[in-house]
């Protein structure tokens, strides 16, 4: 193998989001009466994974597909917007979960006649509403510290490696944002994008 094919070969993983376990969703911004606001789903309580949380609509990334075109089809699927009821506007950089997956946030506005032509799909979406950017922009959230400990399996091979009585694993940390709006906490991944929007104002 030359370094060129190398190289090749990696482009060819990076471009294909399913094999880096990568997400997308949409950020939807309404603009009514003057003022912006987020839109935010409530999972269905259903749901195997993440039940009555609040999110962003969106989903994995499929082969073939980038952030954008992810984000959109998702958002269709769960609240029956088409395309035309979206104007895409910029990426708004990628997040980390702490589970190891990338969730690529895509920023959007929802065009006019979305009220009546939003049709959340009862399987995956209990409920829709919407929250002034104001309201993020002057409420800093809860902000919790939580510890990311390394637990090696029993066969790691510590004293091969120079630790017979074990290694001093460095413990890590994550923080997770947290906001009530009408007893409804926005918190995690989901606020961490919008902390980041709210950073921008």
């Amino acid at each position: 193998m030359t370094y060129g094919e190398l190289t090749d070969r990696l482009a060819q993983k990076s471009g294909t989001g399913k094999q880096q376990q990568s997400y997308a969703v949409l950020v939807p911004v309404v603009e009514e009466h003057g003022e912006l606001s987020l839109l935010f789903e409530v999972r269905a309580a259903s749901l195997r994974t993440q039940p009555g949380e609040v999110c962003f609509p969106g989903g994995a990334i499929e082969l073939g597909e980038d952030p954008a075109g992810a984000a959109l089809r998702e958002t269709e699927e769960e609240l029956g917007l088409g395309a035309s009821f979206v104007e895409l506007g910029p990426a708004l950089g990628r997040e980390r979960h702490v589970s190891g997956f990338w969730t690529e946030p895509v920023l959007a506005r929802l065009n006019s006649g979305w009220r009546e032509a939003i049709h959340p799909s009862p399987a995956e979406v209990q409920e829709v509403f919407t929250v002034p950017l104001d309201f993020f922009r002057r409420t800093p959230p809860e902000v919790y510290r939580c510890a990311v400990v390394t637990v090696p399996p029993e066969d790691f091979p510590s004293a091969a490696l120079g630790f017979p009585e074990g290694y001093s694993w460095r413990e890590g940390a994550f923080e997770v944002p947290v906001w009530f709006w009408e007893n409804r906490p926005i918190w995690g991944l989901t606020a961490r994008i919008v902390r980041r929007l709210a950073g921008c104002l």
